[in-house]
Formats: structure tokens, C-alpha cells, sequence
């Protein structure tokens, strides 16, 4: 039977497609470490009450990323180049979702707009992230290899996503709602169809490396475009709703190293 437990087991399993996963991840990951650390340079004057935040949200991203290496090198396994159509990061840019990455490339202040901007693309793709994490969680959050790296990722990306909903319902409050609920729908929806298309990519891949049957390929591609038509529907809601977090202050401390899982 098709599930995401036995699919991730599967890829869990061979070399070739865990070191094709893992190297995806990493350097999702790393893009996210050095997009925060740019804009937290770049934070207007207005917002650098927000600067320690980001720097630590970009520091954690780092360590994400030097997480899923060390599973590689554990196997004794090198990264893989990404394929262009798997890089979630690149193709929401290429969508115009979040800040370009030309913009972080400049020595020019962002604007209070773009800090809204920011936040609300965090808010909708580390909804995704946490999703992610807490299924892999689990169904292998006690494996001996991978469980300790995802748990604490997990911990991180929900650290994350409780610092986006704080930090834009401050901006709401302050006047902004309308336009972060206008932002947020228009990343929501972009991201949905991003995320099928890598999701779709990525499986194709696997596929070939796994040597699937062409039915079992096909019942998966089925099974990702039913789950885009449900958040087309309205599953795209829960990447847009605001609730104060029970996690407050979230990023409020230093980073955690990735040192105590090697």
C-alpha cells in the first residue's frame, strides 16, 4: 500500500535517492540561511528591532542545512547537483514570491514593505516546512539514523512559523492587515502550485532512481495533484490564518547548534 511512511522508507533505504533527498534539503535549507541573513543586514532602521530575529531564523536554516550533510557524510555520501526543477527556493522567486534574490544582492536598505513581504512569504512556506517536519517526525522521529536531526528541525521550523504569526499580527495591529492578508493569499496560492510541481519533480526522480513500476509513479503524481486540488479549494486557508502562538518570543534566543547531533 502507497503511503508517505513507505515511500520515505523507501528512499530512507537505497543510497542513490537518499543522497538525491538529502542534498535537495541542504540546499533549500542553506538558500534560506543566506536570504535571512541579507535581509537581516538590510532591515530598515525603522524595523532593527527585528534584526536579531531574522539572524536567528537565517542561522537556523544554516543549521538545517549542515544537518542533512551530516546524514550524507555518515553514509560517506557526497551532495548531488539539485535539478532545477526540484529547487522550491528558485522557483518561488522565479514567481515573484519573497524578496529577489538581485534585491538581497544590494548594499541598499530593504523598505517596512518588503519586511511585510518577507514575513508573510515566511509565514506560508514555513507552514509548509512544519507540515513537513511534524509527518516525518512521526513516522521516524525514533529512527536511529535520521530521528535526532528531524526532531530537532522540527523544533525549529515550529519556533519559526510561531515567530511569523507574532511578528505579523504586531504589523496587523499597526494598521497592515489588509495588506499581509493580500500578501499572504497571493504567496498561499503561488506556493501551492510551486509546491506540486516540485513535488511532482522530485517523485519523477525518485522514481527512476527507485525503479518504480509505472502504475505506482502514477498513483503517486494522481495522489499530489488530488492534494493540489484540495488546497485550491480551500486547504490554502490554513497557510493564511494569524493566531497568537503559545510559543512566544519564539526567536528570542541564540540559535542551537547542530553539533550535538553529530
Amino acid at each position: 500500500m502507497l503511503s508517505a511512511r513507505s515511500i520515505f522508507q523507501e528512499i530512507l533505504d537505497k543510497d542513490e535517492s537518499f543522497r538525491l533527498f538529502c542534498s535537495i534539503a541542504a540546499s533549500g535549507e542553506s538558500q534560506g540561511g543566506w536570504e535571512n541573513g541579507r535581509i537581516a543586514a538590510l532591515v530598515p532602521e525603522s524595523m532593527r528591532h527585528l534584526a536579531p530575529k531574522i539572524t536567528r531564523h537565517g542561522a537556523d536554516e544554516d543549521k538545517h542545512g549542515r544537518l542533512f550533510n551530516a546524514l550524507l557524510n555518515k553514509r560517506e555520501l557526497e551532495p548531488v547537483p539539485v535539478p532545477p526543477e526540484t529547487d522550491y527556493t528558485m522557483l518561488l522567486e522565479q514567481r515573484g514570491i519573497g524578496l529577489a534574490h538581485d534585491k538581497l544582492g544590494r548594499d541598499e536598505p530593504l523598505t517596512e514593505q518588503d519586511i511585510l513581504v518577507y514575513l508573510s512569504h515566511s509565514r506560508v512556506t514555513e507552514q509548509r516546512a512544519a507540515d513537513q517536519m511534524d509527518m516525518l517526525v512521526k513516522y521516524f522521529g525514533e529512527h536511529p539514523e535520521v530521528g535526532k536531526p528531524i526532531r530537532m528541525i522540527c523544533h525549529d521550523e515550529e519556533n519559526h512559523l510561531a515567530y511569523c504569526h507574532e511578528e505579523l499580527l504586531r504589523l496587523a495591529r499597526a494598521g497592515h492587515g489588509r495588506t499581509i492578508q493580500r500578501v499572504l493569499r497571493e504567496c498561499a496560492m503561488a506556493e501551492c502550485r510551486v509546491y506540486r510541481d516540485v513535488s511532482l519533480a522530485v517523485m519523477a526522480h525518485m522514481g527512476r532512481i527507485l525503479k518504480w513500476p509505472k502504475a505506482k509513479s502514477a498513483a503517486l503524481a494522481t495522489g499530489i495533484h488530488a492534494m493540489y486540488a484540495y488546497e485550491r479549494l480551500g486547504g490554502w486557508r490554513r497557510m493564511v490564518s494569524l493566531t497568537m502562538p503559545e510559543r512566544r518570543d519564539a526567536l528570542g534566543g541564540p540559535a542551537t547548534s547542530a553539533a550535538t547531533t553529530a
